[in-house]
């Protein structure tokens, strides 16, 4: 239990006078949670701080179940980490948070609130009450956000050279920035094809389906305009492999002998009786089979079933004497990208199986992939819905698994772009230059504010510090030269880390969403609020 805050010592006063009370507030329970929650929130902070940049490090993560992981993704390694103060746990929900608004910028936004919750203990060691920095931060973050907006540059749609530029920056901290020339323009396209013309500023990325296959490298991904199965065709009985001008259904029931709702056995006496159950169900498929040839469908595409086998050997057997492509086992959460890609409708019943339910293709086939097993492709999809498909491959599963991160991220930035289309500098240059003008903003400000927004304007410095420090350079020198630059006005000058020196950062095209750095900024203050706030911790048991 915790010490109670406030004692009452009455005393005695001499005879004839009134009693009077002394009061005692007792703080130091309060500043120690206040001081033990901001220094949890800042190792967590420190943890991530290195892998920030393109020459950040990597991390190893190595789980329970004996999973390893190579990332550098801030939302991945603070996801996977075992985090129990309850405190520390706001920054990985921070993490998750620009990961949900912005995509990009995960290890940006717990880098600047662990700086923040720094000068925020300089604060509170200088006498400043918590509410006042809370207050005078929240007013920073939205004069930050001003000053952001207005070194914007706007971008259209149509110019697919920024955009690219754009999705480049995000893949150049990846483990598979060596691929990012093959991996930008494939995450523009992928974008640029989903957008719906009737709603241009929102982009469902579970329209893009990304499809892992081991085997080959990075750089044999694709985007395939149709759609992709990580299986293989059916071959029971010599099944089909290569169908053109398919007519496709998706089911949801089973072609397979009926079974009871109930758990029972069924004794056979002799063998006439089994000859009649064998027939019975012979005569039950090819009754389902003869309804789907009648419609003209030539490629079935089975949901998985929980409940029983969906198909059978002898099912398959007789789908391949009618010349029918099957594709078995698709997963139950796949049906609703497929059916919007093949612009069909679910068939749940065997009953309701007509043509104006069919996709229509020009082709389908199995690929052999090598080593790397087969895959099923859809391609010359008729009336296709605004959807696409990405092929992924890699030569191991780590490799596979951080390319597919990689990928979400840069398909992130560029859905950021397309809902709210402007640019801004990368390579540190925005945070130098707003905390170049944040702190002239603080000096017209009065009283305790203008500490506080003066600390807000310090702690942003971090971001191109931690760049220039990861990369080896010297960051104590290349950050007063960046300060010194934007005080000439040169607003887009930043850390050129590939050369090691300061450059105009635009020209070198390292461009990044205005989104993500407001986000950035807003999401960090935020959480840096919240944690100051915090007097006390109660455990309830």
């Amino acid at each position: 239990m915790a010490s109670p805050a406030i004692v009452s010592a009455p005393r005695a006063a001499a005879a004839g006078s009134s009693s009077k009370t002394e009061t005692f507030v007792d703080n130091k329970r309060k500043d120690d949670v206040r001081m033990s929650n901001i220094a949890s929130a800042q190792t967590v902070a420190n943890a991530v701080r290195t892998s920030l940049g393109p020459k950040g490090m990597d991390k190893m993560i190595c789980t329970a179940n004996g999973e390893v992981i190579i990332t550098n993704d801030g939302a991945t390694i603070l996801n996977k980490m075992e985090v129990l103060q309850p405190a520390a746990k706001f920054l990985v929900e921070l993490s998750k948070s620009q990961d949900v608004v912005a995509g990009d910028g995960t290890t940006t936004v717990v880098v600047i609130a662990g700086a923040l919750l720094k000068q925020c203990l300089s604060l509170l060691s200088g006498g400043i009450h918590p509410t006042v920095i809370s207050d005078s931060l929240h007013k920073a973050s939205i004069k930050a956000v001003e000053v952001l907006t207005a070194m914007a540059l706007p971008v259209e749609l149509t110019d697919r050279d920024s955009l690219v530029k754009s999705a480049s920056t995000a893949l150049n901290s990846k483990v598979v920035s060596q691929y990012s020339t093959l991996l930008a323009p494939l995450a523009v396209d992928s974008v640029l094809s989903v957008v719906d013309p009737e709603k241009p500023e929102i982009v469902d990325l579970r329209d893009i389906k990304i499809v892992k296959k081991l085997g080959g490298t990075v750089d044999d991904t694709e985007l395939v305009k149709g759609l992709v199965f990580d299986k293989k065709v059916s071959h029971a009985s010599g099944g089909l492999t290569r169908v053109e001008k398919a007519k496709i259904g998706v089911i949801q029931f089973q072609i397979s002998p009926p079974k009871t709702d109930i758990e029972q056995s069924i004794v056979v006496s002799d063998y006439t009786q089994m000859d009649r159950i064998l027939k019975e169900e012979r005569n039950y498929i090819l009754g389902m089979i003869k309804k789907i040839k009648a419609t003209g469908c030539n490629v079935l595409l089975i949901q998985k079933s929980i409940l029983r086998d969906a198909v059978t050997e002898l099912s398959l057997h007789y789908l391949s004497k009618a010349k029918i492509m099957v594709i078995k086992d698709v997963e139950r959460d796949e049906i609703e990208f497929i059916t919007k890609t093949l612009n069909c409708l679910p068939i749940a019943n065997i009953d309701h199986f007509r043509a104006e339910k069919l996709g229509y293709a020009d082709l389908v086939e199995e690929i052999s992939l090598g080593d790397g097993g087969k895959i099923v492709k859809i391609t010359g999809i008729q009336d296709m819905g605004r959807t696409t498909s990405v092929l992924v491959r890699g030569s191991n599963q780590l490799v596979l698994d951080e390319a597919e991160r990689s990928l979400h991220d840069a398909l992130c930035v560029v859905r950021c772009l397309v809902n709210k289309r402007f640019l801004i500098a990368g390579g540190g240059a925005p945070e130098i230059e707003l905390s170049r003008q944040l702190g002239a903003w603080a000096k017209v400000l009065q009283g305790m504010e203008g500490y506080c927004v003066k600390s807000f304007a310090e702690a942003l410095e971090v971001v191109p510090y931690t760049l220039a420090e990861n990369a080896g350079l010297n960051p104590i020198a290349i950050v007063t030269e960046l300060r010194n630059r934007h005080a000439q006005g040169e607003i887009n000058t930043g850390i050129n880390v590939r050369k090691g020196q300061i450059t105009n950062i635009l020209e070198e095209n390292v461009v990044q969403p205005l989104l993500v750095s407001t986000s950035a900024i807003s999401l960090a203050t935020e959480c840096v609020r919240m944690i100051l706030k915090i007097d006390d911790i109660v455990t309830v048991r």
